[in-house]
């Protein structure tokens, strides 16, 4: 079991949830670096990658995100590749996702774990409403910061 000092809890339990960091998830690259840039322009911290492949990489060696925000459609890894293999780890189960995808998904037919669903193109304001919500969810259950193989 991993744990983190007071003065990490102190922050991440006090930290706004407006500015709570997120890991976009998107193989497009002018599609994520617009995301990147809007989220940051209202205050969110990002890191981004271009497929599941990458974001396990990366939630397995950096700070985990308040928020992860997964394209359905990858290259390499897809989404649903990512979902099942983040379910396998209690560490990353507990970090939030939010899917955005073009493709219409009826509630029965969504990744495992998969709290929302947001449309592309994303509505910032709704992302925005989402976020501060799963970040507050998040720190309730005061998760790790960094996230276990």
């Amino acid at each position: 079991m991993l744990t983190e000092n007071k003065d990490a809890i102190y922050e991440r339990m006090t930290r706004p949830a407006a500015h709570c960091p997120v890991l976009i998830v998107e193989d497009d690259a002018d599609l994520r670096e617009m995301m990147a840039q809007l989220l940051t322009l209202e205050g969110y911290e990002t890191a981004t990658v271009a497929n599941g492949r990458e974001a396990l990489e990366y939630l397995h060696s950096a700070i985990a995100p308040d928020v992860i925000l997964l394209d359905l459609m990858m290259p390499i890894m897809d989404g649903w590749a990512f979902c099942r293999s983040r379910w396998r780890s209690q560490a990353l189960r507990e970090i939030p996702v939010i899917l955005i995808s073009a493709v219409d998904l009826s509630d029965t037919n969504q990744p495992t774990g998969v709290d929302a669903l947001l449309p592309k193109p994303i509505d910032v304001d709704r992302f925005a409403q989402l976020a501060a919500r799963m970040a507050g969810r998040t720190r309730a259950h005061a998760r790790p910061t960094r996230a276990l193989h």
